[in-house]
């Protein structure tokens, strides 16, 4: 192998998908419930991305940003109109890249805007940011800090709960930013109070509100952004996965222009093939939505784990989540591994997040058919466990 040792890979290379199941290269068929951990939001080979991606990529793939680039223009004011209200979007690459563009947005806000430069970012224990030194940094897990990649950047501290943020809130502080539900952190999503308090709390003393969506946004959670269902318009939203329907890309959207030339870029970011892409996606997206079916494939699927927890109370403690962000505590973690893996061996890919949760990110189009049989592949697998 010529890859440096960074994943520990299942020992399966896929060849070919089509809507919500994968064929590997020896032919055989898997339904997916992770969707490229929520990057796939439309599935695979759907024909509108598909379409717009051809017929992009016959045409220019890729200028720079020294130039206009028409489809960038046209997503970013999609998010505008989606979010519903003014928005400037800069376009990166993932979501780590977003979540960077966020922090250089606040440090410039604070050194503008207040009599003594305010710089520090507090976030929330379990979250993840990236895995930048600063957006590792960022992250509310001490796991994700070993001392190899140390020295870390300053400027970062977090608390477990949203109270301990308010209450540590000092005269260096910038702003918060918090995954609303939280997508390494065991799908954990915040209570709807505690976050408009959060926010009341920071727009008074004109602090920012920054909503890592990277993988709770684009319609994973019901809404475009999810900050839409908990009743608040941030100043800062980061979003990726699922906004390129599987082709990488990152953006990070304020409600304040607070950049100027010079002050941040991508030479990759917001090209014509990633920007093409997003833009069907989300109006795809968006049409799922306004038709009903969206809303009705996650009720369907959340069914189908409210019975899993039923069937197997020895195994699992609750389900969790928002929407099509879901997720089933285990008693025991140290279960999780070999439940994916039975998963993996009946056909059907999931995954885990935290210590001791199974999550389940599918695509957002995923068919009766398709939710059916993997929910079948996957009973045969906890039935095989329990054995």
């Amino acid at each position: 192998m010529y890859l440096m040792n960074t994943y520990a890979r299942a020992n399966i290379s896929f060849k070919s998908g089509c809507g919500a199941t994968l064929f590997d290269d020896k032919g055989r068929d898997y339904i997916d419930f992770a969707a490229g951990i929520g990057v796939n939001a439309l599935g695979y080979g759907h024909k509108k991305v598909v379409a717009a991606i051809k017929e992009q990529a016959e045409n220019l793939i890729h200028t720079s940003n020294i130039y206009r680039i028409k489809p960038q223009e046209k997503l970013a004011k999609e998010i505008s109109r989606q979010l519903g209200y003014k928005t400037y979007t800069f376009f990166c690459n993932s979501g780590a890249e977003a979540n960077e563009c966020a922090i250089k947005l606040a440090r410039k806000y604070g050194a503008q805007n207040f009599k003594e430069k305010k710089y520090e970012i507090i976030s929330l224990g379990n979250s993840f940011h990236g895995r930048t030194l600063a957006t590792l940094q960022a992250t509310g897990q001490d796991k994700f800090h070993p001392e190899i990649f140390a020295p870390y950047m300053d400027g970062f501290k977090f608390f477990n709960t949203i109270d301990d943020v308010l209450a540590n809130i000092d005269d260096k502080t910038v702003g918060v930013m918090i995954e609303l539900v939280q997508g390494e952190g065991g799908i954990k999503a915040f209570e709807k109070e505690a976050v408009k308090k959060l926010a009341k709390t920071l727009k008074e003393r004109k602090l920012l509100l920054i909503t890592d969506e990277v993988q709770c946004g684009v319609y994973r959670t019901g809404e475009f952004a999810t900050s839409r269902i908990y009743g608040i318009k941030p100043d800062i939203i980061t979003f990726a996965k699922g906004l390129g329907g599987g082709v990488g890309i990152g953006a990070c959207v304020s409600r304040k222009s607070i950049f100027e030339p010079g002050d941040h870029g991508s030479t990759f970011g917001g090209n014509f093939l990633a920007t093409s892409s997003g833009l069907a996606t989300i109006k795809e997206l968006k049409r799922l939505k306004n038709n009903g079916k969206l809303d009705e494939i996650s009720a369907k699927f959340n069914a189908y784990l409210d019975d899993l927890v039923k069937k197997f109370p020895k195994i699992f403690e609750q389900k969790q989540g928002i929407g099509v962000m879901l997720g089933l505590v285990l008693h025991d973690g140290i279960k999780l591994p070999e439940i994916i893996s039975l998963a993996l061996k009946n056909r059907v890919l999931v995954l885990r997040s935290g210590a001791k949760t199974l999550r389940f990110l599918p695509p957002l189009n995923i068919s009766k058919k398709e939710m059916k049989e993997g929910f079948a592949r996957l009973n045969k697998a906890l039935s095989e466990y329990e054995i």
